[in-house]
């Protein structure tokens, strides 16, 4: 007898999906964070933002690992491109906005709190000494009165 029944015995949805279930859970496990970063993902809930889009490259190069790598992240009117350097067990992350101007950034690293810097009239910026972990960068439009925050999706450092 196997895990599924007799031999000869009429499988059931309900055995076949329990046995899918363990195969996944065997070879597939969900990461051992991923409660974490669901947290984190949803801290965000309370403010007004607009999530950009992953502008996939042919490889992930900086995302999982890498030591450097370029990432692309596009909403509407805004493009975020971004360089990730790793040092030692921190990285330096180089950015550049479209279109340029003096923007409000800031880098989320869960369990780490939070940096900000400003971007240059030419939209470049440079977060230094960001640790691992998973990562969201925001973007602060416009003045007080009338702010819009542009936020990337996550990317595990």
């Amino acid at each position: 007898m196997n895990d599924l029944g007799a031999p000869g015995e009429a499988f059931s949805d309900e055995m076949i999906l329990a046995g899918i279930g363990r195969f996944l859970d065997e070879l597939d496990p969900p990461p051992d964070d991923l409660v974490q970063r669901v947290q984190f993902a949803l801290a965000l809930e309370d403010l007004d933002v607009e999530v950009a889009r992953w502008e996939r490259l042919d490889t992930l190069a900086g995302v999982r690992g890498g030591g450097t790598g370029t990432i692309t992240f596009t909403v509407s009117d805004l493009t975020v491109m971004i360089n990730l350097t790793k040092i030692g067990k921190l990285h330096r992350i180089d950015g550049w906005l479209v279109p340029a101007g003096q923007y409000g950034v800031e880098v989320r690293v869960a369990e780490h709190g939070t940096s900000s810097t400003t971007a240059d009239e030419g939209g470049r910026f440079v977060l230094d000494n960001v640790p691992r972990g998973t990562t969201q960068i925001l973007v602060h439009l416009g003045d007080v009165s009338c702010r819009r925050t542009v936020v990337t999706p996550t990317v595990v450092l």
